[in-house]
């Protein structure tokens, strides 16, 4: 990974990491799945594409995706300079980022705990 795409990708998890609270779920699951809904969406809006919004958690993941991709857009003026694949790229850099830092390599046992 390239020294820009990785000082980019951490701008954008320092802003996800300090102004979403969706970040925090209890289970891994749900951290899983809410990390692929919201940025997948995410990347939907920034790449002017379509996002299906035809169940509940479709459109819950939209109402953080749009709120997400403003701030991207206003806090990270160099996105407007990316193509669609540049987009897409940077994007799947950042989910793996994240899901690595608040799932996979996360020490807090209470995300795996089948109890909790």
């Amino acid at each position: 990974m390239s020294d820009l795409k990785t000082e980019r990708i951490e701008q954008m998890l320092d802003y996800i990491m300090k102004k979403c609270l969706w970040q925090f779920h209890s289970r891994a699951w749900d951290r899983r799945d809410q990390n692929q809904g919201i940025l997948s969406k995410t990347t939907q809006l920034l790449c002017d594409e379509h996002v299906a919004l035809e169940t509940p958690a479709d459109r819950c993941y939209w109402v953080d995706a749009v709120c997400l991709a403003e701030a991207f857009r206003e806090r990270l003026p160099w996105l407007a300079g990316m193509s669609v694949p540049e987009i897409k790229d940077l994007m799947q850099g950042l989910h793996e980022r994240l899901d690595y830092l608040t799932i996979d390599g996360s020490l807090n046992e209470e995300l795996t705990d089948q109890m909790y």
